[in-house]
């Protein structure tokens, strides 16, 4: 007689099991994060071996007869998205693309599909959250005329599977991960034991049938991928929807990747018929900025292998209350502040009685400390009331003791400005050697923020 199934609280965070229901996660911390969960023990190995006989036996091979993939990838017809995934689709993939609703996951999604159909691939896409005419009438303002593109509208892994089976496509599009089941587990979909057991199942897939398999996922309020972190480690490469819905740019972006540099972007533009690349986004996030303003720098950062010229603005005003607020959109807040007490400090500047806002145009966030000279001087700018001259862009990392310290690939954050057509170039001492040389533009380097306030005014 079979062995009724036991009741578990699975937290939904990191996928740890308790016997009983507790308020906090002794594993992650997180509060009110643990589900209860039917559990069967026989589950999990029969859904290995109900489909272990639709895959080949894995053998050991000589590392030296394995051919390398470099020169196999595929393109996705979408030049933006193959700069993100290393040069192409690499065959056996697993990519997860996150994103929050209606960012334009679906529509990327979609648009991959046409595109590669259009090149003679057979692609098979899976609708969990629409039926098939909902993603018709998509298609039809996508302006899809894919032939061998196949729409299958289910939610079950064991019929997804069967279809697979037949169908044999070259490709395979699930949206989303969440919303897929496997009946042998009887838990609610979207719980961890689902979402787990249906990207190991994906990911087998992909492995033994060299299938790329693209899914997309939902985010949470926090911003990460809904579901538990193990989705992350499972698959290939995680890709990230950017953006805010009231702009009409989008940016994905790679935070893991298995077959090319982690942290590469491209740049798309929403329009009325999808998702447009964006060939040069540097001139998309300098289009608007404002003429004779003070508190405004243009810092060049580095997005992967892509140099990015952002605008950084800053706004220095008196409080009403006896210490100043310090908030930021687009660059870390703690980091901000840690900049301000070094421009007191090193500077002479009276920041503790005054607000200080700090904004990186356009929606896109900065992380690297390269960053960090712009924010000195756009604040430094509004402190002062003093117009930093247009044509003129800075980076560099500043330390606590007012140095400034030397950045990755300068040289190519250099002739990007020289190609947008910048005038003056402010940038650490230890990286203006090599860049004399660069012709219509003047480079000037600085050792400490005394040097940089003095070259900026």
């Amino acid at each position: 007689m079979a062995k009724d199934p036991t009741t578990i609280f699975v937290c939904q965070g990191c996928g740890a099991q308790q016997r009983k229901w507790l308020g906090q996660c002794p594993d992650c911390r997180q509060w009110n994060t643990f589900v209860e969960e039917r559990f069967r023990a026989a589950a999990q190995p029969a859904a290995q071996t109900r489909f272990a006989a639709s895959y080949r036996q894995a053998t050991s091979m000589a590392y030296g007869s394995i051919a390398a993939q470099d020169d196999d990838r595929t393109t996705s017809g979408i030049e933006e998205l193959d700069r993100v995934l290393g040069g192409g689709i690499v065959a056996g993939s697993l990519v997860l693309i996150g994103g929050s609703p209606g960012i334009g996951k679906s529509t990327i999604v979609m648009q991959i599909a046409d595109a590669l159909s259009r090149n003679g691939a057979k692609v098979l896409y899976v609708s969990g959250e629409e039926s098939e005419r909902q993603v018709k009438m998509r298609g039809e303002r996508l302006g899809v005329v894919a032939k061998d593109l196949f729409l299958l509208p289910e939610t079950n892994l064991q019929s997804i599977l069967a279809e697979t089976g037949k169908l044999h496509p070259d490709f395979l599009i699930v949206d989303s991960i969440q919303t897929v089941f496997s009946d042998l587990i009887e838990s609610a979909p979207g719980s961890v034991s689902q979402v787990r057991e249906v990207a190991a199942q994906f990911m087998h897939l992909a492995k033994q049938t060299a299938t790329p398999v693209f899914l997309t996922g939902h985010v949470t309020k926090e911003g990460s991928i809904a579901g538990p972190k193990t989705l992350e480690h499972i698959v290939d490469t995680v890709l990230y929807f950017e953006g805010d819905r009231h702009h009409n740019h989008r940016i994905i972006r790679a935070t893991k990747n298995r077959f090319g540099a982690a942290n590469e972007i491209g740049v798309f533009e929403m329009t009325n018929s999808g998702l447009v690349p964006v060939g040069n986004p540097s001139e998309v996030f300098l289009q608007e900025r404002p003429e004779n303003a003070t508190g405004s720098i243009v810092t060049v950062s580095m997005e992967g292998t892509r140099p990015l010229l952002v605008e950084i603005q800053a706004l220095v005003s008196g409080t009403k209350y006896g210490s100043g607020r310090r908030m930021t959109q687009g660059f870390d807040q703690n980091r901000t502040s840690l900049l301000i007490a070094v421009i007191e400090k090193q500077l002479g500047f009276q920041l503790a009685a005054d607000d200080v806002f700090v904004n990186v145009a356009g929606g896109i966030e900065i992380d690297e400390p390269a960053a960090d000279l712009g924010v000195v001087a756009a604040i430094a700018s509004s402190f002062r009331n003093l117009q930093i001259p247009p044509e003129t862009a800075v980076f560099g990392e500043v330390g606590l003791t007012g140095e400034v310290r030397g950045v990755l690939q300068a040289s190519a954050r250099a002739r990007e400005a020289q190609t947008l057509g910048f005038k003056k170039l402010i940038l650490p001492e230890s990286n203006k050697k090599g860049l004399e040389k660069l012709l219509g533009i003047r480079v000037l380097g600085v050792r400490n923020l005394e040097q940089a306030i003095e070259a900026l005014f």
